[in-house]
């Protein structure tokens, strides 16, 4: 799967979809509430399944399966990572009217980062098949890293990153609005929020080390495995608005997550002796995320707010 024409096809739509939403409906600054995050959510989702239904109709049962797992192992990574855009903004007090516009510019580039990871793992597991071993135990490593991992606060401020940026891009003091360049003095100077939009792009980059290698444990088919991150990562920005405030209540999503990304490791190193098929593959993932988030509702942390922060 995965022509030419269908690539090219499938770009022009992104590029379409990325200019739309930045120059026609979220032109105007605002901030986003949650009848327009629910309805924008549900519409990328409804998108989501009907390209999955496509590919179902023109690739078969088999592609189209692969297609939905992958999908939702990206969009459960998704949601557990949309806390750490939390507080990146909370810790660069971000106005609400341009967290839309960040994440929109972040989603943009998440997009490019993403696909040239994709086509170069593509590339090193079609020539180094011994290369799907290293991402199995890399993932299974990953899952029982977080799931005994002590829970740190987060400080983005105080990141390497961070400080090496600041000290070597010329930068204003205070921000300047939604820009991130301004002119002093016929000088070129970047502002705050330019430097916070690098923060969130190296984040979700360093995220995407997780989330790739897992749905190259789903399938190996390129056109796949880009078309479901990406369908994962344009919906991204709505369910941040939907979602923010009940983040802190999915208390068991990160167990969930462990156990999924173990579980594809585990089927990445024993693929030669053991064949998972990729409905078993749909059905185990999805199992372990619905068990991960009825149990966080049914136990909530004690003293978690039943509502919205």
């Amino acid at each position: 799967m995965g022509t030419p024409l269908l690539w090219i096809g499938f770009n022009a739509f992104v590029l379409v979809a990325v200019a739309l939403d930045l120059g026609v409906f979220n032109r105007r600054l605002h901030k986003v509430g949650l009848r327009e995050a629910f309805w924008s959510t549900l519409s990328w989702i409804v998108i989501s399944m009907l390209f999955g239904l496509g590919v179902w109709y023109f690739s078969g049962q088999q592609r189209a399966v692969e297609y939905f797992t992958g999908y939702l192992i990206e969009k459960a990574l998704s949601v557990d990572n949309l806390f750490l855009f939390l507080v990146i903004f909370r810790t660069f007090a971000i106005d609400e009217r341009f967290q839309h516009r960040m994440l929109e510019w972040g989603i943009l580039g998440a997009l490019v980062m993403r696909g040239v990871m994709i086509f170069a793992g593509a590339a090193l597991i079609e020539r180094f098949s011994w290369v799907m071993y290293i991402f199995g135990a890399f993932l299974v490593y990953a899952g029982v890293h977080m799931l005994f991992a002590k829970k740190e606060n987060v400080r983005p401020a105080d990141s390497g990153f961070y400080r090496f940026a600041s000290k070597h891009l010329r930068m204003t003091r205070e921000y300047s609005g939604e820009n991130f360049f301004v002119r002093n003095g016929g000088k070129l100077f970047a502002t705050p929020l330019f430097l916070v939009l690098l923060v969130v792009e190296v984040t979700d980059i360093t995220l995407a080390i997780d989330s790739i290698p897992a749905i190259f444990g789903i399938t190996r088919d390129a056109f796949i495995v880009y078309t479901s991150n990406v369908f994962a990562i344009l919906g991204l920005r709505a369910m941040y608005f939907l979602l923010a405030g009940f983040l802190n209540r999915l208390r068991f999503l990160t167990v969930g997550l462990a156990f999924v990304l173990a579980f594809i490791g585990g089927k990445m190193i024993v693929e030669p002796w053991v064949h998972v098929t990729p409905l078993v593959s749909l059905l185990t993932v999805a199992g372990i995320l619905l068990a991960a988030i009825v149990g966080s509702l049914a136990f909530p942390e004690r003293g978690a707010s039943m509502k919205p922060a």
